[in-house]
């Protein structure tokens, strides 16, 4: 597939998700990083970006429970192009009934080449980024010529 450049500027939208053993993992991480995320448009899916926005004071942006479709949503705003990064606390130790949302959620993220952190450590690497707070160009599936191709 050919590909082209996109821009991610310097104010960001964060997708926030964290299964349910994760959340208070999460919700640490994000009161740690308060000041950082606090001039960024945050997402998150259900209970998630509730109980984010109760104990941060964060404008969390909610969807859907992830097992309600949350994780859907949230993938569908990376394909189109409106997540910039995901904070993603997920738990390899347990399955959860809607595995297969969070594997393509995942693969979404992964195909639209947008930086995911699935732990604190991961997570603590891109908030100290200098990309963080500044521009980046990323190399992104050129979906238009694709669709051209395909209909041609």
């Amino acid at each position: 597939m050919e590909s082209t450049t996109r821009t991610i500027t310097a104010s960001k939208n964060i997708a926030l998700v964290a299964h349910d053993h994760c959340k208070s993992s999460l919700l640490a991480w994000v009161t740690k990083n308060n000041e950082q995320l606090k001039s960024h448009k945050l997402f998150g899916t259900g209970t998630t970006a509730k109980l984010i926005s109760q104990h941060t004071g964060l404008n969390v942006t909610g969807m859907l429970s992830g097992p309600m479709g949350g994780d859907q949503q949230i993938g569908a705003m990376i394909a189109e192009q409106k997540i910039d990064a995901m904070i993603f606390f997920w738990d390899p130790l347990n399955a959860v009934p809607h595995d297969p949302d969070v594997k393509a959620l995942l693969r979404l993220a992964t195909v639209w080449n947008i930086p995911v952190a699935t732990n604190p450590a991961t997570a603590d690497f891109i908030i100290t980024s200098p990309y963080f707070a500044g521009e980046i160009d990323i190399v992104i599936p050129d979906y238009h010529q694709y669709l051209q191709k395909r209909t041609n």
